[in-house]
């Protein structure tokens, strides 16, 4: 009678740790459990990425009710380490290392302690998640831990010491045969063939590789933090600058766009809700009415900030409607970060690209520095509304705050400086800048 044929289903993850390798993880384990795949066995070969992402990984492989396996080809650094330990065996390519877990930013920078303490924490407990060995020696009975948790802190702190392996002052790396000794690899082997082979004795055996599609693609590349962080400055931006100018133009071409790109796979991937959209759109559109038609500004405009500011938040994450107990761990500061982080990046970018304007470069040609001379057709403003400085008349029309006034039976244009004026209102001429007139309400007294 012969033994039945094994199927292992291999996922790669030879890129950096982010949307993407996220996605294909996702997919992969969902396609192994409906091919009732025998193990997966992921060949790794990654300088790291992101922690969320790895985390999400760590988590998903953690709670997999199949056996899952890393053969570590060449790098598992950072974050593919993190994920390394969570499978249930370590297998290495001579010559092959993983650890070196410090958190740092993008720029290559150690972050502050607090961030280190949480990956630290992660590393100990995914370590611990392998439990510990019953060693018996005659009447006594001990018991060891499969992967030592120490081990995994020292791959994120250099101030960690592991007696007879590292001192203070170096983060932990392993080489193959290292981590062989100190029990963080089960086998070294040449090719993911050994390895199915010779340790994990399936000699008759079936290997299918996650295929991703071009969408898969395209979806874990719109669904980065990067990518997300800069749609919303887009939205945020186009926007604002469509309610500073008249009519319909590329400002909200632009936002409408980034919006598109933003929620698209969000509610592809079943993060984004109907009513989570749906709540962005009344912000904006509230916005809109508190702008050119409720005057000052109040319970319509925080509204519409906060409504904006929510639908943004809650499309990246997994909650069902709102109950966000089925959220990652880390998943909602994410969100936030990501959303913060974007509208701050928005208003920085408008200040700097302000500041360029005329400049040297992309800019020289956006300001005007040609002299207007009148023998090209070129007139001055007249100053003679100058005169008007101090005296008095009303409001023509709402100021909003421009509009017009009627200042001895002779109407003019006017910005007030109170904001919202009234239809009607008395008015003073406090000032005449650059052919504008400037008005300010009188107070009535009582």
């Amino acid at each position: 009678m012969f033994a039945a044929e094994k199927l292992i289903y291999k996922i790669d993850i030879k890129k950096e740790i982010g949307s993407t390798t996220w996605l294909y993880t996702q997919k992969g384990f969902a396609e192994a459990i409906e091919k009732k795949a025998d193990a997966i066995l992921i060949h790794m070969n990654t300088y790291g990425g992101e922690v969320l992402y790895a985390d999400s990984i760590r988590t998903k492989i953690l709670n997999a009710k199949i056996p899952v396996y890393v053969f570590i080809d060449n790098n598992a650094a950072s974050a593919g380490a993190l994920i390394s330990i969570a499978c249930d065996k370590i297998f290495m390519r001579p010559g092959a290392s993983f650890g070196a877990a410090t958190v740092v930013n993008q720029t290559g920078a150690e972050m502050p302690d607090k961030y280190q303490s949480y990956m630290r924490a992660t590393m100990r407990a995914t370590a611990e998640a392998h439990g510990k060995d019953t060693i018996i020696q005659g009447n006594d009975t001990t018991y060891k831990w499969k992967r030592e948790p120490l081990i995994a802190e020292a791959m994120v702190d250099e101030r960690t010491i592991v007696p007879n392996l590292i001192d203070s002052g170096k983060t932990l790396t392993f080489t193959a045969l290292e981590a062989q000794k100190f029990g963080y690899c089960d086998g070294i082997a040449a090719n993911v063939d050994e390895v199915i082979t010779k340790f994990l004795k399936f000699d008759d055996y079936d290997l299918v590789t996650f295929e991703p599609t071009a969408i898969d693609n395209l979806r874990g590349f719109l669904m980065s933090s990067v990518l997300q962080g800069i749609l919303i400055m887009l939205i945020i931006g186009g926007i604002y600058f469509e309610l500073q100018t008249p009519g319909i133009g590329f400002p909200l071409a632009v936002a409408v766009a980034a919006a598109l790109m933003y929620f698209a796979p969000l509610y592809i991937e079943g993060l984004a809700a109907n009513w989570e959209i749906l709540i962005f759109i009344i912000g904006v559109v509230l916005l809109a009415l508190e702008i050119f038609v409720i005057p000052g500004f109040g319970i319509a405009g925080i509204s519409g900030i906060i409504l904006v500011f929510a639908g943004l938040i809650l499309s990246l994450v997994n909650n069902v409607n709102f109950d966000f107990e089925p959220v990652e761990k880390g998943g909602l500061g994410k969100a936030l970060l990501t959303v913060t982080a974007g509208i701050s990046l928005g208003f920085g970018l408008v200040l700097y690209l302000s500041s360029r304007i005329g400049a040297k470069g992309l800019f020289r040609n956006i300001a005007l520095n040609t002299n207007l001379e009148n023998k090209e057709g070129y007139i001055g403003v007249s100053i003679e509304n100058k005169a008007l400085v101090g005296m008095t008349g009303i409001a023509h029309t709402d100021l909003r705050p421009s509009g017009k006034v009627t200042i001895e039976g002779t109407t003019y244009d006017a910005v007030s400086e109170d904001g919202f004026t009234p239809k009607g209102s008395p008015v003073k001429v406090v000032k005449f800048e650059m052919g504008q007139v400037y008005v300010s309400a009188i107070v009535q007294k009582p």
